[in-house]
């Protein structure tokens, strides 16, 4: 269950978002101030913070100017009843994820909170394992059972974009749209090329194949 630090010294604010938060799977440890949050996160392990900005002992700023200073990476959903832009720029530049101003819509707070887990769940899930394949995002690596392939960058992020969806259906335009971006002056037929380069390279996969869906598309199929 995803675990989420809440530091906000208004007490009744502090048990709302708790109660929203738990309502919606969580599971929530709350405390007063960025010193007892700074504590909190040396002290065990979060998915995501919640901070207040005018916090007593320590403020929103100066917690999570520490927290990034320490290497910690967590997401911080800042909450303030500022919303002036150098307000709202200082949160960011302090390293903040994402910023709602009071008085906080909780629905809203919610789909904020899920937002952020989804992008670091991204940003840290960068592997795709089927079967005996790992696929290696940093590397651009595809290993099966010890054997290790180096691929181009395009072929690669085509095999690992349509792995991590298996089953499926992307349409050549999507993948043209995603790998090699909106403004691209290519044709989907590069599409083609490069599917029939993947598929020659895994023909004997034991894990994965790459389908055909004639008229529309591509996908993979674990096996």
């Amino acid at each position: 269950m995803l675990k989420i630090l809440i530091a906000e010294d208004d007490c009744e604010l502090r048990q709302l978002f708790s109660h929203v938060l738990i309502k919606n799977g969580y599971t929530v440890k709350g405390v007063s101030n960025g010193k007892e949050a700074l504590d909190a996160m040396y002290g065990g392990y979060f998915d995501l913070i919640i901070s207040d900005v005018m916090m007593p002992v320590m403020d929103g700023y100066e917690f999570v100017r520490q927290l990034r200073e320490s290497g910690n990476s967590t997401p911080v959903l800042m909450i303030t009843a500022k919303d002036a832009f150098d307000d709202m720029r200082r949160g960011f530049m302090s390293g903040t994820d994402d910023y709602m101003v009071k008085p906080v819509n909780v629905n809203e707070m919610v789909l904020r909170v899920g937002a952020l887990l989804r992008r670091a769940q991204m940003i840290n899930d960068r592997r795709q394992v089927l079967g005996h394949t790992i696929m290696e995002c940093d590397s651009l690596t595809v290993n099966v059972d010890g054997e290790v392939s180096v691929l181009p960058q395009k072929e690669f992020m085509l095999l690992y974009k349509m792995a991590s969806y298996p089953g499926r259906i992307f349409t050549r335009q999507q993948l043209m749209d995603e790998i090699w971006g909106y403004d691209s002056e290519s044709d989907t037929h590069t599409v083609d090329v490069h599917i029939g380069r993947l598929r020659e390279r895994f023909r004997d996969n034991p894990d994965f194949k790459i389908v055909t869906m004639r008229g529309v598309g591509y996908k993979v199929v674990k096996l």
